[in-house]
């Protein structure tokens, strides 16, 4: 059984100059260009046998670095260095929206506990602390996380009752 591929990024043949057809990409890859500010470069580069590789520049515009990150000449680092160090790497868009999260749900975990629901969000509301959708129905747990009764816990601590 045969698959039907997507259409690769094709690059004029070397002599020739034009640009590269994104084919189905075209619109993801202006996208990009527009919100980076940058032309994409070429996908590929010539191999040590004459076949086209991926291009460590390419690989650095997709992840949104500056151009020379990690491609500057005065690194010297050889292609396959550049490539493993990019891969290796975090998207810094990605990584900014993680830890945006991250201190979100710190925020909220080391809230006064003692607080009632209404002056929890009254006090939320002032220090614009984002909280969960859940927590604005005064519940101190996320949907579908009940508390053990004593009785649970006694059976879960239970050595006979483990499988």
């Amino acid at each position: 059984m045969t698959t039907a591929r997507a259409p690769r990024a094709h690059r004029t043949p070397p002599g020739e100059s034009g640009p590269v057809n994104w084919g189905e990409y075209a619109a993801a890859v202006h996208r990009w260009e527009v919100i980076t500010g940058r032309a994409a470069p070429y996908p590929t580069q010539p191999g040590r046998h004459g076949r086209p590789v991926l291009a460590p520049p390419f690989v650095e515009w997709l992840m949104g670095l500056p151009p020379g990150w990690v491609t500057a000449e005065h690194l010297g680092l050889p292609r396959t260095a550049q490539l493993r160090a990019l891969g290796n790497g975090v998207m810094p868009q990605q990584a900014a929206h993680a830890l945006r999260h991250l201190l979100d749900d710190l925020t909220y975990l080391n809230r006064p506990p003692c607080l009632s629901p209404a002056s929890a969000t009254r006090r939320d509301r002032r220090s614009r602390v984002s909280r969960p959708p859940w927590a604005d129905r005064g519940v101190t747990r996320p949907p579908g996380t009940a508390q053990a009764t004593p009785a649970a816990r006694t059976r879960r601590s239970d050595p006979r009752t483990r499988r």
